[in-house]
């Protein structure tokens, strides 16, 4: 079952990322970017649709479940490792014909010499991760990168709110859901909300941002751009406070207008014109 997460604190709307092609000087309606976040299949390299497809046919689900949500709710550790092991044969399948997205050479480039921070947050599985990187991107860093083994997985905002904190990236809490800073901190209310939802309601819910009291230091996301083609990556963008840029194909494009999409490009390249100028 989807969740719906409570909004985290972003860039308002009138407040830009300032210019990349000038020394940053703070201002009221420019703030620093901090980093950007890219999904993988259909971002990094082109879509390979078919692949959920065939991930269902081997779990025999229909296309309406979630296949992540489907493999978790198996009842005993050894048939969800079963299952998992159903979908990374797919995957490692489909990782030998990987093409990369228009662009992506040239916005890895304009990154890395403009000194951009670059995380990863995929529900694939660390093997066609590397393997992309490693074809096409070899030399350019993305730390951290948060595969499929991170959960909760996207939409839920844990993942990249992980990158922030990663980064350093915090804001004092108002008391709204969120990641503490201190990992420790964060082990321990794990414990404590599985504890208090087995006693609610028999089986802990790992689909959830943990309570925080106001004041606390936690991770905060909105100095971030995310860079997605699906539903789960602008969602997960705009509950984390990220701004969120879809990379529309024929596919996705319903969601050039949805709410939780900020910016809609064709191709990579063309956010470097758009974070030279501050345009988003």
């Amino acid at each position: 079952m989807r969740r719906f997460w409570p909004m985290m604190q972003s860039v308002p709307a009138t407040c830009k990322f300032a210019p990349l092609n000038r020394p940053f000087t703070p201002s009221p309606s420019t703030r620093k970017l901090e980093g950007i976040v890219f999904d993988v299949d259909g971002t990094l390299c082109e879509p390979q649709t078919y692949m959920f497809s065939e991930m269902r046919a081997a779990l025999g689900i229909p296309k309406s479940h979630d296949i992540l949500e489907h493999v978790y709710s198996l009842p005993t550790p050894e048939q969800q490792h079963q299952a998992m092991d159903l979908i990374r044969a797919v995957e490692r399948r489909a990782m030998l014909q990987q093409v990369a997205q228009p662009g992506l050479a040239e916005l890895m480039a304009y990154l890395d010499a403009r000194g951009v921070r670059k995380g990863i947050c995929t529900r694939n599985f660390d093997t066609p991760v590397q393997n992309l990187l490693d074809k096409f991107l070899a030399g350019s860093v993305f730390a951290p990168i948060v595969t499929r083994d991170f959960r909760p997985p996207k939409p839920d905002p844990a993942g990249i709110l992980h990158i922030a904190r990663s980064w350093g990236l915090l804001r004092t809490s108002t008391g709204e859901p969120g990641v503490p800073a201190d990992p420790r901190e964060e082990e321990e209310k794990e414990e404590e909300e599985e504890r208090r939802s087995a006693g609610e309601d028999g089986d802990p819910d790992p689909d959830h941002l943990l309570p925080t009291e106001s004041g606390e230091a936690v991770a905060d996301a909105s100095g971030l751009i995310m860079v997605g083609d699906s539903i789960d990556d602008v969602t997960a963008g705009r509950r984390a406070g990220a701004r969120t840029v879809l990379l529309v194909n024929d596919v996705n494009r319903h969601l050039a207008d949805h709410q939780h999409t900020d910016l809609v490009i064709s191709r990579l390249d063309e956010l470097i014109d758009v974070l030279e100028n501050g345009l988003l």
